[in-house]
């Protein structure tokens, strides 16, 4: 009879990679709880699709209105009624413009008359009912005040707000981590001047230095983007300038020195990839607030000119009837407000997984 044994290096090796396994399944389970899914869905489906595929899934276009559906609700609002009494004015010539009014409503089938003299004509003193009609599923998300679909609008305002963040991040956060390392690696004066340049950039409002570079250069899409990176680049300068001051007093730095490395070499070999990290996590963060200065300047008139359908523009539009279309303010703030809350939330998560000292808090 044949006995089966097993050596007690495979017994241990076998319980070593299950331990292992279990510690893996362990470690990826509580990274996929930390996960923000929400945020990222909410960027995804908010912001990325809609600006990458904004002219396929647009139902309108986003600059033609139909002046035969103006001021039309969501789909999702009911035909309303309301009553409109006739009353006498002051003067004969308001109340024959009132009588007009009201018989233009009942012919265009809008107003039905509640007649109590019997006459089948709207008099002085009669109420007439108005039917204000709904919304349609043809626009999803109603209409402005040129008749134009604001769901069209909002797709092709999320690839603005995308791509002025994009360009904007790119530009100032180079400018500022080179001029952060170099302020850091040269020290001496080279950094006192940079970093008295940055004090002062710090000190003005951010919203009144854009409105003053703007009033300067004049308004339009590249003028954004470049007043934006000149509002950035002082915080990346700062934080990279803190982490490259670490790194620069480290033992490789000097056993670079001494293998012959010049000054340019141990800043883009050595000190840029330590630093790439918090770079990376500082422009996740910095795209919600970009995409705020972006809102404030065109909401003021100083951003994408118009017709543009920037989601601060299309909110300054509605401003003027937001107690009666409401819709027209609501969808881009509520937007804006979507997108710049979740880029936070993945960007402090962002933060967590790349920096070790926060790993595992």
């Amino acid at each position: 009879m044949a006995v089966q044994t097993t050596a007690p290096g495979a017994q241990v090796g076998g319980a070593a990679q299950v331990a292992s396994a279990e510690s893996f399944g362990a470690k990826a389970w509580r990274e996929l709880r930390r996960f923000p899914v929400i945020p990222t869905f909410v960027l995804i489906v908010l912001l990325v699709i809609p600006a990458v595929f904004a002219d396929l899934l647009a139902p309108h276009d986003h600059l033609l209105g139909n002046l035969d559906r103006v001021l039309e609700p969501p789909a999702w609002v009911p035909d309303r009624e309301t009553e409109q009494v006739i009353v006498q004015r002051a003067r004969d010539k308001n109340a024959e413009v009132s009588l007009n009014n009201a018989r233009r409503n009942i012919d265009s089938g809008a107003g039905t008359l509640i007649d109590a003299n019997g006459n089948g004509q709207p008099d002085i003193g009669e109420t007439m009912v108005r039917v204000e009609p709904g919304g349609s599923w043809e626009y999803p998300f109603g209409t402005d005040k040129q008749g134009r679909d604001v769901l069209s609008r909002l797709m092709h305002g999320a690839r603005i707000s995308l791509a002025v963040s994009c360009l904007a991040i790119l530009v100032g956060g180079f400018l500022g981590t080179g001029l952060g390392m170099l302020a850091a690696f040269r020290g001496g004066l080279t950094d006192a001047i940079l970093m008295r340049i940055v004090d002062i950039k710090l000190a003005f409002p951010s919203i009144l230095l854009a409105l003053t570079l703007v009033v300067a250069i004049g308004s339009g899409f590249s003028t954004v983007v470049i007043v934006i990176a000149l509002l950035l680049w002082a915080r990346y300068a700062r934080v990279v300038r803190g982490e490259a001051l670490t790194i620069k007093e480290r033992d490789f730095i000097d056993r670079a020195r001494v293998a012959g490395a010049s000054n340019l070499r141990i800043m883009l070999r050595h000190i840029f990839p330590n630093v790439f990290n918090t770079v990376i996590v500082l422009a996740t963060l910095e795209v919600g607030h970009v995409i705020i200065l972006e809102a404030t300047l065109s909401f003021l008139g100083a951003g994408i000119p118009r017709p543009q359908p920037a989601w601060g523009l299309m909110a300054a539009d509605g401003r003027e009837v937001i107690t009666s279309s409401w819709w027209i303010f609501l969808f881009p703030c509520l937007a804006i407000v979507l997108t710049v809350l979740s880029m936070n939330l993945l960007g402090d998560w962002l933060r967590d997984r790349l920096d070790p000292r926060l790993r595992n808090v």
